[in-house]
């Protein structure tokens, strides 16, 4: 875990936040997984995250992350408990992402240095997992609550960085960017499954630059 620490953490956030974009990868097939980050990685997107549900996901976070974390952060996703969170940092997560707030999973990454990000889907969730120690909160499921609730949540919590996740697209993007989002997660608008059966990664990069152009025109 040499990448973590404070300045690495404000780095690492930083660089979240600067790029806009954190890739979901859920399901790649080892063998793809890398050449799948490189496609994304290729459309402009900083960040990119495995999901700890997926077979062999810390294999898959190691050799993401010593391919490409050099010119992109690499990261672990769906993350439940703390166990998960150390193994992760272990394989050489540079930072760590669940759907819901596990305090036990935001003491791990701040006892290791590793910007966190749990989900929340309430301004009380928001308030707690900011305060247990959150870099920034997971607004999640995001499409389903909509920019209006972020812009609503913004309201009184404006001081929380948010990255909604969870149906955000390149036709949505925008509007929770312009709701005050930092940053947005995406899964399956980039690695498209039909995509994905073709082998086209041409079309993943193709939509992963779509976003991020999305993101950077509401900014």
């Amino acid at each position: 875990m040499s990448h973590v620490g404070p300045n690495a953490r404000h780095r690492a956030v930083g660089r979240i936040v600067e790029g806009g974009v954190v890739a979901v990868l859920r399901d790649v097939d080892a063998d793809e997984v890398v050449p799948v980050a490189r496609a994304v990685v290729e459309g402009g997107v900083r960040a990119v995250e495995v999901t700890a549900d997926t077979p062999g996901a810390m294999d898959q976070v190691a050799a993401v992350a010593e391919d490409l974390g050099d010119v992109a952060l690499v990261g672990a996703g769906t993350v439940l408990d703390a166990e998960t969170a150390r193994a992760a940092l272990l394989a050489g997560s540079a930072f760590v992402v669940s759907p819901s707030f596990h305090r036990d999973v935001v003491e791990v990454c701040n006892r290791y240095g590793a910007p966190v990000v749990p989900g929340v889907a309430t301004p009380t969730e928001a308030v707690e997992a900011y305060a247990a120690g959150a870099d920034l909160v997971k607004l999640f499921p995001a499409a389903a609550l909509g920019p209006a609730y972020l812009a609503a949540l913004q309201g009184p919590l404006s001081q929380i960085p948010v990255m909604p996740t969870g149906g955000i697209d390149a036709a949505n993007a925008g509007a929770f960017v312009e709701a005050g989002a930092v940053a947005v997660g995406a899964g399956s608008s980039i690695v498209d499954a039909d995509a994905m059966a073709r082998g086209d990664l041409e079309a993943v990069t193709e939509r992963a630059r779509a976003l991020v152009e999305a993101v950077d025109s509401a900014r």
